[in-house]
């Protein structure tokens, strides 16, 4: 019992509270990583760009970046790494109601938008932190 008890203590300080997840800070960042796994493969690490709007992450994907999302073991949850965090369970919800208006705040934040956004981004996401 007492391993037990130190087992769960060690996990739950290690991972990040869900009242680290902070938007605001994150706005300020410039990438994320995204874990996912496909079947019959080891876990894959994707780096995009993100934003935030009213409070909420997104991050938008080309092609292949979907197909992995798409492909997850773990759908719709992914793990994140954020300003030196790590957030293992993290629901993606597709938005694509927010399709336009994250291509737009992607483009006034990043300036290489200016050639990424003649790209195919089929899938735009919200990532919500898993209580």
């Amino acid at each position: 019992m007492r391993q037990l008890l130190l087992a769960l203590t060690v996990a739950f300080a290690a991972a990040p509270a869900l009242a680290d997840w902070d938007p605001a800070a994150f706005s300020k960042e410039e990438t994320l990583e995204f874990r996912t796994t496909a079947p019959g493969e080891s876990e894959h690490w994707s780096t995009v760009w993100l934003v935030v709007i009213d409070g909420q992450v997104y991050m938008r994907l080309g092609s292949r970046a979907a197909g992995r999302v798409e492909s997850n073991t773990t759908k719709p949850t992914l793990a994140i790494r954020i300003g030196g965090q790590t957030f293992e369970k993290v629901t993606a919800e597709p938005a694509p109601d927010m399709a336009e208006a994250v291509a737009k705040a992607m483009h006034e934040k990043y300036w290489s938008d200016v050639f990424i956004q003649y790209f195919d981004h089929p899938l735009t996401l919200r990532l919500v932190p898993a209580p």
